[in-house]
C-alpha cells in the first residue's frame, strides 16, 4: 500500500520550504509543526544528514471533522508533509490520508480522508 505522495521539484531546498508551506496555506493548511531533522541528528547524534523536514499540517475544518467522528483520529493527525534533499535533488512529499485512516475502519472518515488528500496532493502538484 502506497502511503505516500511524491514528486521532485526543481527548486533549491529552502525555496522548496516556503513554496510547500505557501501551496499549503493556499489549500487551508496550517503549518502546526516543524521538525528540522538535519539538525536534530545533528545535534543529539552528532550524525550529519541530508535536509531533511517534517511540517505538521493541519485543516482546522477537517480536523475538527475528524475529531468529531473518532477522538482517536488523533493519533493520525497532522498531516505530515516532507521536504527533503537526496543525492542533490529536491523532494516534496505527502501522506495518503486514504491509507493512513484506513486503519480506522470508519467508513465516516472514507469521504473526508479523500477530500483532504485531494487538497495535499493539489498543493505538492504547485510546488
Amino acid at each position: 500500500m502506497k502511503y505516500g505522495y511524491k514528486r521532485k521539484v526543481e527548486l533549491p531546498f529552502a525555496e522548496a520550504v516556503e513554496k510547500t508551506k505557501a501551496e499549503l496555506a493556499k489549500e487551508g493548511f496550517g503549518v502546526i509543526t516543524e521538525i528540522d531533522v538535519k539538525a536534530t541528528f545533528k545535534k543529539k547524534l552528532d550524525v550529519d544528514y541530508d535536509n531533511y523536514l517534517i511540517l505538521g499540517a493541519c485543516n482546522p475544518a477537517f480536523a475538527h471533522q475528524a475529531l468529531s467522528s473518532e477522538k482517536d483520529i488523533g493519533l493520525l493527525l497532522p498531516c505530515n508533509v516532507l521536504v527533503y534533499e537526496e543525492g542533490g535533488e529536491v523532494f516534496v512529499s505527502a501522506i495518503v490520508p486514504t491509507v493512513a485512516m484506513s486503519v480506522a475502519s470508519n467508513a465516516s472518515l472514507e469521504h473526508l480522508a479523500t477530500e483532504v488528500e485531494e487538497k495535499l496532493k493539489k498543493a505538492v502538484n504547485a510546488v
